[in-house]
């Protein structure tokens, strides 16, 4: 559409005639007018802010670039992108609905790959190589710092290659992070929560039997060694996770038909038809 520019010297005049007027009139029922000095002054106030002078004076540096934070700032609202999304699962909610949902469900592969190799690497250093604990971390600590270094000394391009350089912005925590983590955390503890409750009714035989077969799991990992517990344990829970999201109503079925054969054996059950009979 076409547009016509004013000069702002050329409105703020009839700005204040009209302001003028309106202060005149409007004992008589006059309506608030949209042209005003202090609407003229917000549309043409300029909202560009530079740091230049920061830089030069004080050697500052922004933790985010601008496109890291143009970025940032569009995945805040993505609660407000297409409304057909997916429905969330019971699995995610289970998790926290948060980065662990994306990692166990491989919702996020380069996040899923990232966790995995950073096992494997922890696997290598604690049981390939026979390492403690503290010696391992510190081990896996100095070849990232080695990384990072050598990272920050390559030029931008090598032999034809752009070479991404990490930015600062990557290590930092911003608040919406660091909101998301506090939401995912309170979630999974509330998740265990109604669990918990609903295990005191006493009337949810499907979630008694599924926490009964986790923590069966779990016994069994851990009467195993730590390098046994840590080979089976971690591809189970990747794998076993991501199965039950895919088959969760027919799991769930399953599990509610072997309820339904379990409880025919109870001693209500029972008595209640010795009475019917």
């Amino acid at each position: 559409m076409p547009s016509i520019k004013i000069p702002v010297s050329v409105m703020m005049p009839l700005a204040h005639v009209v302001e003028w007027t309106y202060k005149s009139f409007c004992k008589y029922g006059m309506k608030v007018p949209q042209l005003t000095p202090s609407r003229i002054r917000l549309l043409s106030c300029n909202r560009t802010f530079s740091c230049s002078r920061a830089k030069d004076q004080l050697g500052y540096e922004p933790i985010v670039s601008l496109k890291d934070g143009l970025k940032r700032t569009i995945e805040s609202y993505s609660h407000m992108q297409a409304q057909n999304q997916r429905s969330i699962s019971k699995t995610s909610i289970l998790l926290g609905n948060g980065n662990v949902a994306k990692t166990l469900l491989w919702e996020d592969t380069k996040q899923t790959m990232t966790v995995l190799l950073l096992l494997a690497v922890i696997y290598y250093q604690l049981f390939t190589c026979g390492y403690t604990i503290i010696t391992a971390m510190a081990k896996i600590f100095s070849l990232t710092a080695l990384f990072l270094f050598i990272h920050g000394m390559l030029p931008a391009n090598v032999f034809g290659h752009k070479i991404e350089k990490l930015e600062p912005s990557n290590f930092h925590i911003s608040q919406v992070e660091a909101h998301h983590i506090a939401c995912s955390v309170s979630s999974s503890w509330n998740s265990l929560v109604g669990v918990l409750k609903s295990l005191c009714r006493g009337n949810d035989w499907p979630l008694f039997l599924k926490v009964v077969f986790f923590l069966l799991v779990v016994s069994i990992l851990s009467a195993m060694s730590s390098e046994a517990a840590f080979k089976i344990g971690i591809p189970l829970i990747f794998i076993g996770f991501k199965a039950y999201e895919k088959w969760e109503d027919t799991i769930d079925s399953l599990v509610g038909d072997a309820c339904s054969f379990v409880l025919q054996f109870t001693p209500i059950q029972i008595s209640s038809r010795q009475k019917q009979t």
